[in-house]
């Protein structure tokens, strides 16, 4: 049986569990997208094609939702689970509903300004537990699925 870990897995102690993360991260993030997109295109029938005037609108909302819905379930999206990654909780938890939802309204905000998510992939690319910006204002951070 799993326990949950005690606090987050030290980077300099036990750096395999943050290797590769930021590739994987990003991996996941195009299936994610990918998915997202298929989503919208199913919907966009029962809109009657009218949402293809805010398409970019329904995009947004339908990612949220998803991205809410899989980090609340599992503390991961269906592409981080596929890559065998996790989001945590300062304390090594899993992410819970609350959570899911700050780091979801954090992700969504860094995506509507360019620059603060150009900002989150270079601290994920130089920081030792590879945080976005995000990641960093709520203390979670993306790990390696402990085996």
């Amino acid at each position: 049986m799993y326990a949950e870990p005690q606090g987050l897995p030290d980077p300099d102690y036990q750096p395999e569990f943050y290797a590769g993360v930021p590739l994987k991260r990003l991996l996941a993030w195009l299936l994610d997208t990918g998915l997202i997109l298929v989503l919208c295109l199913l919907i966009l029938p029962f809109t009657a094609f009218t949402g293809l005037f805010f398409f970019p609108a329904l995009m947004l909302v339908v990612g949220f939702v998803y991205r809410w819905a899989t980090l609340t379930l599992g503390s991961a999206t269906w592409g981080m689970r596929l890559f065998a990654i996790d989001l945590r909780q300062a304390d090594g938890a899993r992410l819970d509903g609350a959570g899911a939802f700050w780091h979801t309204l954090g992700y969504s905000l860094s995506m509507a300004l360019p620059v603060l998510q150009l900002l989150s992939i270079a601290l994920m690319l130089t920081s030792s537990r590879g945080q976005g910006l995000s990641d960093h204002m709520l203390g979670t951070v993306a790990i390696n699925r402990p085996a």
